[in-house]
C-alpha cells in the first residue's frame, strides 16, 4: 500500500513508518492524519508485522507540529472534530496490540510531541527538541498533550511545559522521563531497530498483554489494576509461549516463541 505522506517499509517483522513531508518539517496536516489512520489499521491487521518504528523524514524534524495553514481555517466545530479525529488515530496507534517505538530524529513539537507520546517507547537523537507550544498560538493541545504528558512526566512538569510553551532538548527529555534513551543522530535508527528486535525476541502474547495492562491500568485504581494483571498472568498460563519460555530457560537455550 502506498500513501501520500508516509513511507512504510516492512523488514523481518518490523514496520518502519516515516512521516514524509521534510519540506514542511513533517507537519501534521489532514492528509498525514488520514494516512496514519489507514496505515495503523493495515499494520495492526498484518500478521507479518510484529512491531512498528515511527520516525520523520530528513535530519531536522520528527514531526514539527500541526500544519498552521489547516489550523488557521478552522472554526469551533472544525477544531473539535479535528481534535477528535487526531485523538482517535493516536489512540489506535497506542492500542494496536503491537509494540510501537518512536525514533525522534529532530523537532517533536505540538502534534509531533503528542504523536511521539502515543508510542510505547521513545528514543531520541542528541539534537532532538520537544515541546507543546500551543498556548503561544492562543490554542490548546488537541491530540492528547494535556493527558499523556502528565502521565509520562508528572503533573507539575507537564504544566510547566504546557503553560510556558518552553522547548526542551533531548538530555532534558531523558532526565524527566519523556524519552528513555538519547543517542547520536547517525545511530538512531540502528538503536531503534536493536531495541525493537530485543522486544520482539520475547513472548509476543506476553508483550501484548503487558502493554495492555499498563495502558488500561493507568485508568484504574490500584486494586483494579492488580486484578487486570492477575487476569493477564492467568491467561498466559494457557499459551504455548509460556511452556516454550519455561522449557527454554530450563534447557539453557533461546526460546522459540510462536505467539500462541
Amino acid at each position: 500500500m502506498t500513501y501520500q505522506t508516509l513511507l512504510v517499509d516492512v523488514k523481518d517483522g518490523v514496520a518502519t513508518v516515516t512521516v514524509n513531508r521534510p519540506d514542511k518539517l513533517n507537519a501534521l496536516n489532514d492528509q498525514v492524519v488520514a494516512d496514519l489512520r489507514t496505515a495503523v489499521a493495515a499494520l495492526k491487521a498484518d500478521p507479518a508485522v510484529k512491531g512498528v518504528i515511527l520516525t520523520g523524514a530528513g535530519p531536522k524534524a520528527f514531526v514539527a507540529g500541526a500544519d498552521i495553514g489547516d489550523l488557521a481555517k478552522q472554526g469551533v466545530m472544525d477544531g473539535r472534530e479535528r481534535a477528535l479525529s487526531g485523538q482517535a488515530v493516536l489512540n489506535a496507534l497506542e492500542t494496536m496490540g503491537k509494540p510501537v517505538l518512536a525514533a525522534v530524529n529532530g523537532f517533536a513539537l505540538g502534534g509531533g510531541c503528542e504523536l511521539a507520546m502515543a508510542c510505547h517507547i521513545r528514543i531520541a537523537a542528541e539534537h532532538a527538541k520537544f515541546g507543546q507550544p500551543e498556548v503561544k498560538l492562543g490554542i490548546t493541545p488537541g491530540y492528547g498533550g494535556t493527558q499523556r504528558l502528565p502521565r509520562l512526566v508528572g503533573k507539575g512538569r507537564a504544566l510547566h511545559l504546557l503553560l510556558s510553551a518552553e522547548m526542551i532538548d533531548a538530555p532534558e527529555a531523558l532526565r524527566i522521563g519523556l524519552v528513555t534513551k538519547v543517542v547520536p543522530a547517525d545511530q538512531l535508527m540502528a538503536e531503534a531497530e536493536k531495541l525493537m528486535r530485543t522486544i520482539l525476541a520475547n513472548g509476543p502474547v506476553a508483550v501484548a498483554l503487558t502493554i495492555e495492562a499498563v495502558h488500561q491500568g493507568l485508568e484504574m485504581t490500584l486494586a483494579e489494576g492488580l486484578q487486570l494483571e492477575a487476569n493477564a498472568f492467568g491467561l498466559v498460563a494457557s499459551t504455548q509461549d509460556m511452556k516454550e519460555g519455561l522449557t527454554a530457560f530450563l534447557e539453557k537455550r533461546p526460546a522459540r516463541f510462536e505467539g500462541k
